[in-house]
C-alpha cells in the first residue's frame, strides 16, 4: 500500500516489493527491532516470472542477514494491481 492509501507503484514489481519491505521495517521499529531480526519471509506474488525483480528488492534488504524465504505464486491478492505481499517472522528480545 502507498503511504497515502491505494496501491503503490502500479505495474512495478521491484518498487512494490521495496514498499512491502519498508512497511515491515516500520512495524519492526515500533517494537525496537530491525530487519536483522527477521528469520523468515514469505512472498506471495501474482506472477512468479517477475521473481528477479522481487528477489532483487529482498536481497538488497537482507544481503547481510538472509532469512529463510519462500516465494509462492497466487492467483490474486486483495487488489488486482497488487503484485506482491510479504509476510515476515522475526525473533525479538531474549
Amino acid at each position: 500500500m502507498a503511504p497515502e492509501g491505494g496501491v503503490h507503484a502500479v505495474g512495478q514489481p521491484y518498487e512494490q516489493a521495496k514498499r512491502c519491505l519498508e512497511i515491515i521495517a516500520d512495524a519492526l521499529a515500533e517494537v525496537d527491532a530491525t530487519m536483522a531480526d527477521v528469520t523468515r519471509t514469505r512472498m506471495f506474488v501474482t506472477d512468479i516470472e517477475l521473481w528477479e525483480d522481487f528477489g532483487r528488492a529482498h536481497r538488497e534488504v537482507f544481503e547481510q542477514h538472509p532469512p529463510t524465504t519462500t516465494m509462492v505464486e497466487v492467483s490474486r491478492l486483495i487488489h488486482p494491481d497488487m503484485l506482491i505481499e510479504i509476510e515476515a517472522d522475526a525473533v525479538v528480545g531474549g
